[in-house]
This record gives structure tokens, C-alpha cells and sequence, in this order.
């Protein structure tokens, strides 16, 4: 079996070095990365990882986010050129984690007839940036116990998917699904988890910001997700510094949370990249042929699979309550229609 891992990046410096390391030590054969005019050192980093023959990476000069024609493209040549059995389309901010074993081994264990897994993601809250490496701050997650159906929240319960390897495939976008596919959703088990990391620091969020802000005010494939559009609004007035530190959860607040069960400490990712420190000068994490043994995942305890349950259950709740939004927007239109 061949797993082969899409990412898109844009200026994540901070983060994608760690993406790319992990997933190929996760148990992703090949990476295809697609770098839209970075200029923070994105573009050197994925140089080198390409050096090395572990990934292929696409220059894209055109402004504007064109994400789903952008990951399609990636996703097909996953299967046209290095025969992947299984794709994971992924963003800069998301590390994939098996419940047990590895990428390959939990896609491996999906059953003939189906040909697309989702997972979901699990989102860490932002942390007071101190200048430290994001993922030695960022250990404390959102734990949700019923969904956020806000659509100005980071924190809404999202779908992803990864799919068989198919020449023809579009990936619609935010990578949440394919669209017009044959392939068979698996819909009732979560073999991944998404460890989402979207608010790292004020720098960060505010470069981020201003681009995704700039292609949705210029209609470039797709109106303003909630969130980025309300933090462009922000910066737009002057207030995105205000907005951001608004954002941050201190020690206290992260304490009460976790008494009360809303966050939880998970210092999993952490864990993992202090392992993968690489001995080879130059590079901060190792590549697989370069550690003795092979990395993998425990698989979860009952207590782990039990609060599983629950977020997977509150993804659920959230797309019914989508679903019959869509459903009560058309209604709306066709009376608009009827109406003399």
C-alpha cells in the first residue's frame, strides 16, 4: 500500500517543517506540497525535504486562494504519477493521527467497498506566545461535548476526508470532501484524528488573515469562511491585535476549563516531535530512515475512545443542524421564486 500526503502552504514556517516530519514518520510514503508565493523561509524548508526525495513540491506563483483547483491537482498526481493507493489532502496546521499503529496500517484496515474515511478535527486553543516552538506551548485542547454551530468559531466540529487513489478525483474545498465521487463514505468509524493547531501567534493569525481576507473580497473561488472574514473585519479597523489577545486562553482560564472538562491537557504532538529531533546537522526533525525504529501510535485506552465518542457525536449533531440549514436557505429562495 502507498499513502502519499497533499499540503498546501502559504507563509507557515513555524509549523510546517514539524507537518511534513511527522507525517512521514507516521507512515506516509511520499509528500506533494504546493508553496503559494511564501516569504518567510516556507519555500526553503520544502526545498530541502525535496533534496532528500521524500516530497515534490509545486511553485505556485498566482495570488489569490485557489485551494480546491490547487489540491485537486495535487490529489491527482498522487495517483497518476506516484500510484497512492490513499491520499490525505491536508492544511499546513493539521497533523493526522492514527488511533493505533499508523497512518498506513488504520487505512489499510478500511474495508473494499469504501473508498473515503473521514476524520475530524480537534483543535488546541491559542497560548501566550512567549517565542517558544508552537507545539511546546500549544498542550491544552478544546474537549467538546456538544457542537458549536458559530460559524465566526475556530471551534465548529469540520469533517476531512482521505480517499483511494483516483487520477480523476476533485477535492472540494477546505479538503472536507470530494466532490461528484463514486467512491463510498465511511461514515460511522473515525480511524484518524486531525491535532489542528490554527491560532499560533499574533503574527501568524495576522498574516493569515490579511491573505485569506484579500481572496475572499475578491471572489476568488469561494465567499469568507466565518472566522477569517470576521478577523479581517478586525484588521480592517485596527482592532486585530484587540481581537487576537481576545483570543488567547491564560493559565487561569485553562485551568478552569480543565476542572470543568471543556479543554483537556494533550501533550501527544508534543511528545511525538521531541522524539523525532534529528541528529543529522541542518535539520530539526529525522526522517524515517534515519531512526532505528520505526515511530508508532498506542492505541487509545477506554477513557481515550469514550470522550472520542463524544466529540465524534457532536460532528454528527453539527452537520444535521447544517444540513437543515441548507435545507430552510433553499426553501427561502424557492418562495422568493413563487411570490408574484
Amino acid at each position: 500500500m502507498k499513502l502519499v500526503l497533499t499540503v498546501l502552504a502559504r507563509d507557515e514556517a513555524d509549523v510546517i517543517d514539524a507537518q511534513v516530519a511527522f507525517h512521514l514518520n507516521a507512515g506516509v510514503d511520499f509528500v506533494i506540497a504546493t508553496d503559494n508565493n511564501s516569504q518567510d523561509g516556507t519555500t526553503e524548508i520544502l526545498e530541502a525535504y525535496e533534496r532528500d526525495g521524500v516530497l515534490r513540491l509545486i511553485r505556485e506563483p498566482a495570488e489569490g486562494l485557489r485551494q480546491g483547483e490547487w489540491v485537486t491537482r495535487m490529489a491527482r498526481l498522487a495517483a497518476s504519477e506516484y500510484g497512492a493507493d490513499w491520499v490525505i489532502n491536508t492544511d499546513a496546521d493539521e497533523f493526522w493521527w492514527p488511533r493505533g499503529g499508523s497512518l498506513k496500517e488504520v487505512l489499510g484496515a478500511v474495508p473494499d467497498a469504501y473508498g473515503i474515511v473521514q476524520a475530524f478535527w480537534r483543535s488546541f486553543v491559542p497560548r501566550p506566545d512567549d517565542g517558544v516552538f508552537f507545539a511546546e506551548r500549544m498542550t491544552v485542547r478544546l474537549s467538546q461535548h456538544a457542537p458549536i454551530n458559530d460559524p465566526t468559531s475556530f471551534y465548529r466540529p469540520v469533517a476531512k476526508v482521505a480517499h483511494r487513489g483516483d487520477p480523476q478525483v476533485s477535492v472540494a474545498r477546505g479538503n472536507h470532501a470530494l466532490a461528484e465521487s463514486s467512491l463510498l463514505t465511511l461514515t460511522t468509524w473515525h480511524p484518524i484524528e486531525v491535532l489542528h493547531f490554527p491560532l499560533r501567534s499574533r503574527a501568524q493569525w495576522m498574516r493569515k488573515v490579511e491573505l485569506q481576507g484579500e481572496a475572499f473580497t475578491k471572489h476568488i473561488e469561494r465567499s469568507g469562511t466565518g472566522y477569517h472574514l470576521k478577523g479581517y473585519d478586525a484588521l480592517r479597523s485596527g482592532r486585530i491585535e484587540e481581537q487576537h489577545d481576545s483570543l488567547v486562553v491564560g493559565d487561569d482560564a485553562v485551568g478552569r476549563g480543565v476542572d470543568e472538562g471543556t479543554l483537556v491537557l494533550d501533550t501527544r504532538l508534543r511528545d511525538v516531535l521531541r522524539g523525532l529531533a534529528a541528529a543529522v546537522p541542518g535539520r530539526r526533525f529525522a526522517l524515517p530512515r534515519e531512526r532505528v525504529e520505526p515511530l508508532s501510535f498506542p492505541a487509545p485506552t477506554l477513557s481515550d475512545d469514550a470522550e472520542y465518542a463524544v466529540e465524534a457525536r457532536a460532528l454528527t449533531e453539527a452537520y444535521a443542524v447544517r444540513a437543515q440549514r441548507r435545507l430552510d436557505g433553499i426553501e427561502q429562495r424557492l418562495h422568493s421564486l413563487e411570490e408574484p
